[in-house]
């Protein structure tokens, strides 16, 4: 049984808040540069409920969906702090809750399921991935401070892969910082390409991409590494989301507030262009032809962090969570966006209170 959520949504005018009467009303302005996403990011009342965002991608609170969050999951919901990821077949959603476990979001977003019985799921799941590999379906999951675990569906674990020793990598600035007594293992996040999964360690000095891979039924370290602190190309300010996407690695550069791309043996290719400085990109993921991100904090005046819909040209919506009187919800450390009957919404993770909450997509 979900948690029961009650709202009342009042058509007043409050503060900056504008009123905007009728289907579309907010979809006619024509911009010629990124600024406008800044200024013009206030509430906005439709049609009866607030809603935040520009162009196509306006978007209010689900209450219902939102309330669907397990009740016996409600007192872990404070220590969210992990992402989504999800089965593109199915449309099952995964995602972690610390001192909970692993969980499974029905397509609908309607119905959660806990996945295995192994403590090691109560961790914090800072970052996750559904991917097949040799015609099998599993998910990876990085812990940061302790593992990353590559699991079956049901949650069932198959390797348990900790920190590097220091002779793992074909990249000699991970070999010393891993062979280092002072070196910690912050992995933040975790994604899959080509028979090797990626991931983030940018929790650490040893700001790195580094690579695990199969052999035998059994996934350990591979020889790929690239990074390092630093401002150079290739180099990260905490490396903190990554995802594969057409080919390539995106790796959310959080302190820097970039989005980069990178080939598959960590050439840098290019940065995201227009995203607001002093973002501190967490995550990328990717749905209807926009790439979808989040800051960690407000900026400026904003009422909570933002989450950006960007053309990878250019950003095209910033969507204030804030802006909807979400309870609680302020810092964002992911957001997933996902379809439900061709209809696009938003999970979103919060940070520091754990907010779980969904946004959907008006038309």
């Amino acid at each position: 049984m979900s948690r029961a959520l009650t709202f009342i949504f009042c058509i007043s005018l409050i503060g900056s808040t504008t009123l905007v009467l009728g289907q579309g009303t907010h979809h006619d302005h024509e911009h010629t540069d990124h600024q406008h996403h800044q200024d013009d990011t206030g509430p906005m009342v439709k049609q009866g409920k607030l809603v935040t965002g520009q162009g196509e991608f306006v978007f209010s609170w689900d209450q219902e969906l939102t309330a669907a969050f397990p009740d016996d999951a409600v007192e872990f919901e404070p220590r969210m702090h992990g992402g989504f990821n999800e089965d593109p077949e199915t449309g099952i959603v995964y995602t972690g809750i610390p001192g909970y476990g692993l969980c499974a979001i029905s397509k609908d977003l309607t119905q959660w399921t806990k996945l295995g019985t192994d403590d090691r799921l109560k961790d914090n799941i800072h970052g996750i991935v559904f991917f097949v590999h040799r015609g099998k379906k599993h998910l990876a999951v990085a812990q940061e401070g302790k593992r990353v675990l590559v699991l079956n569906l049901d949650g069932s674990i198959i390797s348990d892969i900790v920190k590097p020793i220091g002779a793992e990598f074909n990249f000699a600035p991970a070999n010393e910082f891993f062979a280092s007594p002072e070196s910690n293992f912050g992995v933040t996040d975790v994604t899959y390409l080509s028979s090797t999964l990626y991931v983030a360690h940018g929790y650490s000095a040893g700001d790195f991409v580094l690579t695990i891979v199969e052999k035998g039924g059994t996934w350990s370290w591979g020889k790929l590494a690239w990074g390092g602190k630093g401002e150079r190309p290739g180099q990260f300010q905490t490396a903190h989301g990554i995802y594969a996407h057409e080919g390539h690695i995106m790796v959310a550069n959080r302190a820097a507030g970039q989005v980069i791309r990178f080939t598959p043996g960590g050439e840098y290719v290019e940065k995201f262009a227009n995203i607001p400085e002093g973002s501190l990109v967490c995550n990328v993921s990717f749905k209807d032809e926009h790439f979808f991100f989040n800051a960690l904090s407000a900026l400026g005046d904003q009422k909570s962090a933002p989450i950006y819909a960007h053309s990878e040209k250019d950003l095209v919506s910033t969507i204030i969570p804030g802006d909807l009187d979400i309870p609680v919800l302020t810092n964002i450390h992911h957001v997933w966006p996902h379809h439900v009957d061709g209809h696009l919404f938003l999970l979103v993770h919060g940070w520091n209170k754990g907010k779980f909450a969904v946004l959907k997509m008006e038309k």
